[in-house]
């Protein structure tokens, strides 16, 4: 499904030299002779074009926002500034952010007043001097109005969601640009400090910890959440409402976080008690977990459609079953720590979240791996004849278009695709691979040709060349199992 956006009234902060005007490809000077030419608008992701931003790369991202949800007398219920710290990757002499929606209020390079314009999603910044490469520079950016809930083509919902008491920020894939400016791409990963009033007697939840909570003198409360490992834009999150906050560690000292809505407080108590239990199995299993905190946000069923990987603390509609939270919680080794590079990649999340399930079950009195893959190739795992055909609909590692990056062949062949490469490596050195890959990537980017290398040189003299050609990259449903 294609997107149309509106032009954007251009807004030019005064005052604004000839030279800052001028649409040209080299800016003019004022960095001692330095000539910069325009950063890409997108990074040629195959599936979106249009995400992210060429000649530069952000190392911090400060938010601070205030909302009031249902503020029926006011235009502009969120109010923001993003302090976006990166670093130059070229001569630039001006560069974009992805927003989508909201009203650019002001904005500055290092404190000095830059023009901007804007199309679509792209907020085209254009500094008062040429950046020179290598140089870390900061743009702030003023911003107010609604944000928009954004319809994926898949047909889901994601960006900012409304809620009965509140509203959820989601951000896969493309979603994050609603409630700030970034390079939305899940190549460019940040430290993040998110601070964020709400009206007293709401919560504020959203990744890594918390590190204030003030109730001011006009009846707001303030809360600041700090990440301070990378994190795709797409894996910020905030929730805003009312919830029941708890506060455990696990056996290891490691702080657990959750907030769950009071309606589904009851059906949640069950499964979330068994977050510590969940992590000590994945820590076993994939290596030493990769970031300084965990939890979950349990809302209403219905506040979003799916379940998502948010970083350190992952989102469910409504209470998850033990299954759904074992996938999650296996995203922070593989997602959120290890990153696709581009979303032709995603199989690498889901791929290994799903086979987490198999694993979970296989362990815990359930199927077992080579069960539950027999199942799925015989096309007795689902009820639906429809849910089994869907499987090979296409390659995991080659989604057919950006509407299909979240379908089956990317969860269950790419499961599949993990339990071939254990069958012929065995148990040992496949426990190896997965936490190898997992250490030798943590926090970093990888696409799938790097994992089949990976792979390749951790068992060296074994044949992967039919997995490859028939499970990964092969359309159609292998001729054997």
């Amino acid at each position: 499904m294609s997107r149309s956006v509106p032009l954007v009234p251009t807004r030019l902060v005064p005052p604004v030299t000839a030279c800052a005007l001028a649409l040209v490809l080299t800016a003019c000077g004022g960095t001692g002779g330095v000539h910069g030419t325009p950063g890409s608008a997108g990074v040629a992701d195959p599936y979106f074009p249009k995400a992210g931003n060429g000649g530069y790369d952000v190392t911090h991202y400060a938010l601070t926002l205030a909302y009031t949800p249902g503020a029926s007398d006011t235009s502009t219920p969120l109010t923001g500034t993003a302090t976006i710290t990166a670093r130059a990757t070229q001569n630039l002499s001006a560069y974009d952010l992805d927003l989508k929606g909201m009203k650019v209020d002001a904005l500055t390079v290092d404190g000095k007043d830059a023009p901007w314009t804007r199309t679509g999603q792209e907020l085209t910044v254009r500094p008062p001097a040429t950046l020179p490469k290598g140089r870390t520079f900061r743009t702030t950016v003023h911003y107010s109005g609604t944000p928009e809930t954004i319809t994926d083509p898949d047909g889901s919902e994601e960006g900012w969601l409304p809620t009965a008491d509140g509203a959820l920020a989601l951000g896969e894939p493309t979603g994050s640009m609603a409630w700030f400016p970034g390079n939305d791409h899940p190549s460019d990963k940040a430290s993040y400090d998110i601070t964020i009033t709400v009206p007293k007697g709401l919560q504020a939840v959203s990744n890594g910890e918390l590190r204030t909570e003030t109730t001011t003198r006009a009846g707001r409360t303030t809360y600041t959440w700090r990440t301070a490992r990378p994190m795709a834009t797409y894996l910020a999150t905030l929730a805003i409402g009312h919830y029941d906050i708890t506060r455990t560690t696990t056996k290891n000292g490691l702080p657990v976080y959750v907030a769950v809505d009071p309606q589904e407080a009851a059906a949640s108590r069950e499964v979330l008690a068994k977050i510590p239990e969940i992590m000590e199995w994945e820590e076993y299993n994939f290596g030493p977990y990769p970031f300084s905190s965990t939890g979950a946000i349990v809302d209403r069923r219905g506040d979003a459609g799916y379940a998502l990987e948010t970083q350190t603390r992952p989102f469910f509609p409504g209470a998850p079953d033990t299954a759904t939270l074992v996938h999650e919680l296996a995203h922070q080794w593989y997602g959120d720590s290890v990153t696709p590079r581009t979303w032709r990649d995603m199989w690498l999340n889901e791929g290994f979240a799903t086979y987490a399930e198999w694993l979970w079950s296989e362990d815990h009195d359930g199927d077992t791996a080579q069960q539950t893959f027999d199942a799925l190739y015989k096309g007795t795992y689902f009820d639906d004849k429809s849910d089994s055909e869907a499987i090979w609909a296409f390659p995991p590692a080659r989604p057919t278009s950006a509407a299909h990056i979240s379908d089956s062949p990317v969860y269950e062949r790419g499961a599949m695709v993990l339990h071939k490469i254990r069958r012929t490596v065995g148990d040992a050195r496949f426990y190896d691979i997965i936490q190898g890959w997992a250490a030798s990537h943590r926090y970093g980017n990888a696409d799938t040709e790097d994992f089949t290398a990976y792979v390749e040189k951790a068992a060296p003299g074994k044949d992967f060349s039919g997995i490859w050609k028939n499970w990964l990259y092969g359309d159609g449903k292998p001729a054997h199992a």
